[in-house]
């Protein structure tokens, strides 16, 4: 399929299936009706062309697939008939003639975070939904295997249909109530996006760039939501070092070696004033903690004028709201940076037992790292190949195994490496 218009699919997607939802109320119907539009506009377009509205011609079809649906569930035909022959009706001339009100994936990410879920379940049914993340890179996200992530989406559509509360948009009440839920799915694409789980790219700029989008509205919708200004803000300042994180190849440059020229500025004084004006307002969050440890590196003009000791306080505000591994992986390493690599690595031992982290590269990757620090470069070039054969992107093993061969080759190549974090 054509690149373009692949591309065009994945932004396309979940806005139409916005749509289709609050008219059908019916997630998972609507979500193979999508599927079967989208899958109808890969085999056509390349041979025909684009269609005048691709977003309309995508809606229309999905229609069509949803009337087909009602029409064949014979127990629920009388109540729904209606609903059928309205869709049918709608022409593709006339279904998207004026914008709708209001972003159709946003509604949808709200819509997900559905009362009848845990929100653990309906942060994963949203990242499938809106994120278009596979099963596999959600699972990736949530620490867990990719067969419990897979029931656990199931499961979610099927409590949804259970429950008999209507898939629909909510309330004003009830998104201030599903909010929360909602920052995490957005911080959760972003982050997928910045850096892909998977695959030959270190990121997904479709994935980030939307999640920038989607949390700037809400941010105009809360404005004074210091959660939201937060989680806006590390999107911003984060972001900023996109240009510089990656090579002529594509290759993963680390935060100390990137060339902050490259950095955009613009965006990280953005960043930086919106969270100048959210802290002082109290009530500080685990985004805007974030945010404000994203604004100590991008204000540094060297990576050796960074202020590791401010970004360890931090550190211990944040690991004081959350039991999160990584920000535990990511205090040891402030930790090593401010102590020294003993104590780092001391902190790595108590993640060991953590079922979480188990088999995760990321560990390794650190502990590699600290390891190196200390002058044991034996034992750091295992833990460099271990990490290199436990990630599933591209990028990041080329640079572990890139590190374990640097070291093999003697201790004059051996120059102090930076944290493999924070990229």
């Amino acid at each position: 399929m054509d690149v373009s218009i692949e591309h065009l699919l994945r932004e396309l997607t979940p806005q139409v299936l916005g749509t289709v939802v609050r008219r059908f109320q019916d997630f998972a119907a609507a979500e193979d009706a999508v599927q079967e539009a989208s899958l109808a506009a890969a085999m056509q377009w390349p041979r025909e062309g684009l269609p005048e509205n691709p977003r309309a011609w995508l809606t229309q079809v999905a229609f069509r697939r949803m009337a087909d649906h009602i029409r064949s569930e014979s127990a629920r035909q009388r109540r729904e008939s209606e609903v059928a022959l309205e869709a049918a009706r709608t022409s593709e001339s006339t279904a998207f003639e004026t914008a709708p009100q209001e972003d159709d994936t946003l509604v949808l990410v709200f819509m997900c975070c559905h009362p009848a879920l845990t929100p653990a379940s309906a942060i994963a049914l949203t990242l499938r939904a809106v994120g278009g993340l596979s099963t596999a890179e959600i699972a990736h996200a949530f620490l867990v295997p990719e067969a419990t992530m897979a029931q656990r989406i199931s499961r979610a559509k099927q409590s949804i249909k259970n429950s008999g509360i209507p898939f629909q948009l909510p309330t004003s009440e009830e998104r201030a109530q599903r909010l929360r839920a909602v920052l995490h799915v957005l911080y959760l694409i972003f982050n997928e996006g910045y850096t892909s789980s998977t695959g030959p790219d270190l990121r997904r700029a479709d994935l980030s760039h939307e999640a920038m989008r989607l949390t700037r509205i809400v941010h105009h919708l809360q404005p004074n939501d210091t959660e939201v200004a937060g989680l806006l803000a590390l999107m911003l300042l984060t972001d900023a070092r996109r240009l510089a994180r990656t090579g002529a190849e594509g290759e993963l440059i680390p935060l100390a070696q990137q060339d902050r020229a490259l950095w955009d500025r613009q965006q990280i004084g953005e960043g930086v004033a919106l969270l100048s004006a959210t802290l002082p307002k109290g009530s500080v969050g685990p985004y805007q903690l974030q945010a404000a440890i994203a604004a100590v590196h991008d204000e540094a003009a060297r990576a050796e004028d960074t202020d590791w000791p401010q970004i360890l306080a931090l550190y211990e505000l944040l690991k004081r709201m959350s039991d999160n591994p990584m920000v535990m992986l990511n205090h040891a390493i402030a930790t090593a940076m401010v102590h020294g690599p003993s104590q780092g690595l001391e902190l790595l031992r108590a993640l060991d037992s953590d079922a979480r982290l188990a088999g995760h590269h990321r560990l390794d990757a650190v502990r590699a790292h600290l390891l190196e620090m200390a002058g044991d470069h034996e034992v750091a070039i295992t833990h460099y190949r271990i990490a290199a054969g436990r990630t599933t992107s591209l990028p990041e093993r080329n640079y572990l195994m890139t590190q374990a061969a640097r070291l093999s080759e003697g201790p004059t190549s051996a120059a102090r490496t930076v944290p493999p974090t924070g990229q």
